[in-house]
């Protein structure tokens, strides 16, 4: 079972950046495909970004074209790189296996202020 650490959250202002990390315990990393997922209050945990083992990525439109997953194998970790960030993407950012896993860290909190 792998374990997930995120960080890098914060408070921005609307259009700022932000860049998330995840670091995955386990040998396995470089065969997993992995996403990023963020629940605002009282909303669903939605998928917004997915990286598959090989490293194609596929997006939720709501972040397309300012949301970037990678990964680097060697660090056994996963990054988000959140640009013109809007008060919309508040929330608190999770990493996790795609499809998720049952297993979730104590994610990351991200602020938009308008």
């Amino acid at each position: 079972q792998v374990q997930l650490v995120e960080s890098g959250g914060g408070l921005v202002q609307a259009g700022g950046s932000l860049r998330l990390s995840c670091a995955v315990s386990g040998s396995i990393f470089r065969l997993l495909a992995m996403g990023w997922y963020r629940q605002a209050p009282g909303k669903q945990r939605d998928l917004v970004a997915g990286i598959s083992s090989s490293g194609p990525t596929n997006y939720a439109d709501s972040v397309k074209g300012r949301f970037t997953i990678s990964r680097d194998n060697a660090k056994k970790t996963v990054y988000l790189q959140m640009n013109s960030l809007k008060p919309e993407d508040t929330a608190v950012y999770y990493c996790n296996l795609n499809p998720a896993s049952s297993s979730w860290g104590q994610g990351t909190q991200v602020t938009v202020s308008s």
